[in-house]
């Protein structure tokens, strides 16, 4: 008898042994290596609404959250480059984020309640998106809401930008920032995300 690869049931299985020997192998290395300090950056990707999203993490915490169409690979790349390359798939240590972000998506969670790596945003940047937990959850501000906010009120073109490069979306809520007319604006997710979100926040409790 042969499987559908052609090989004999009985080589199959010893393939499988190994395959399964290989994996209890490279995660006992995985949990030396987080023991010993030698993963800077942790990541996974979970599956919701909006696609799949990568979640990557470090000692000081949740430092990116990614949409597919930023392209992971290219996410890792940066964090390789920007945070450290010592980078491993190590789903483990994000199921807290991955868990509230499965609350949230399921109209449990109004609030994320997380340690954050804001090491990514700097100056600016970073002063905007410490203001945008204040906006409610199912409200929206405009971004010269926003920017009256900050130490720079007519600084409405860095509100944008600072939106637009939010490393942590969803978490940090900067969906909820719209033009002063009421319009969506754009969006790291897309604007169909965006539009998602927001009507997402307008339902009843589950």
């Amino acid at each position: 008898m042969s499987t559908d690869r052609g090989l004999p049931a009985e080589l199959a299985a010893v393939t499988a042994g190994e395959q399964g020997a290989v994996a209890q192998l490279r995660a006992a290395l995985l949990a030396a290596a987080g023991a010993e300090g030698l993963i800077d950056v942790a990541y996974r990707v979970v599956d919701s609404p909006l696609g799949a999203l990568l979640l990557a993490g470090t000692d000081a915490g949740l430092v990116r959250v990614a949409f597919a169409r930023e392209g992971h690979d290219s996410v890792l790349e940066s964090l390789a480059s920007n945070v450290s390359p010592r980078i491993f798939r190590m789903p483990a240590r994000l199921d807290p984020a991955a868990r509230e972000l499965e609350e949230y998506f399921a109209g449990r969670r109004r609030l994320f309640d997380l340690p954050l790596d804001l090491r990514l945003a700097g100056g600016f940047r970073r002063e905007v998106l410490a203001h945008l937990p204040e906006i409610g959850y199912g409200h929206t501000a405009s971004y010269a809401a926003v920017a009256a906010l900050t130490s720079s009120p007519r600084a409405v073109r860095a509100v944008g930008t600072a939106c637009a490069r939010n490393p942590l979306p969803l978490v940090l809520p900067c969906h909820r920032v719209v033009r002063s007319d009421g319009s969506l604006g754009g969006y790291l997710g897309g604007p169909e995300a965006k539009a998602l979100l927001l009507d997402l926040e307008t339902l009843p409790p589950r």
